[in-house]
């Protein structure tokens, strides 16, 4: 079983930043690939970046230069850095992890919101 424990997230004004952590947490197990999604309002949860453990990223189009994916395998944690905030990218975030066993687990998410 892993936990995962989200934070960084908060309100920030348009063209701010925000960094989230993803912490996971538990015994025997081995992370292969972690990933960021976001949800908003009235609209189905989507994929915002992603990184494997030979830290190959990849990124919605949508955040592509103002988003970097990290991850410290030693501290079995993930990082999203955003930049150039905007009020779109007002959402939920959770931190999803894929085991090298194919077990999938979801944080509990953490709120962005981006507003003047």
């Amino acid at each position: 079983q892993v936990q995962l424990v989200e934070s960084g997230g908060g309100l920030v004004q348009p063209g701010g930043s925000l960094r989230l952590s993803c912490a996971a947490s538990g015994s025997g197990f081995s992370i292969n690939v972690v990933s960021w999604h976001r949800q908003a309002p009235g609209k189905q949860r989507e994929l915002v970046a992603a990184i494997s453990r030979g830290e190959s990223a990849t990124y919605a189009d949508s955040v592509k230069g103002r988003f970097t994916i990290s991850r410290d395998n030693a501290k079995n944690t993930v990082y999203l850095q955003m930049n150039s905030l905007k009020p779109e990218d007002t959402a939920v975030y959770y931190c999803n992890v894929l085991t090298f066993s194919a077990y999938m687990y979801w944080g509990q998410g953490t709120q962005v919101t981006v507003s003047s």
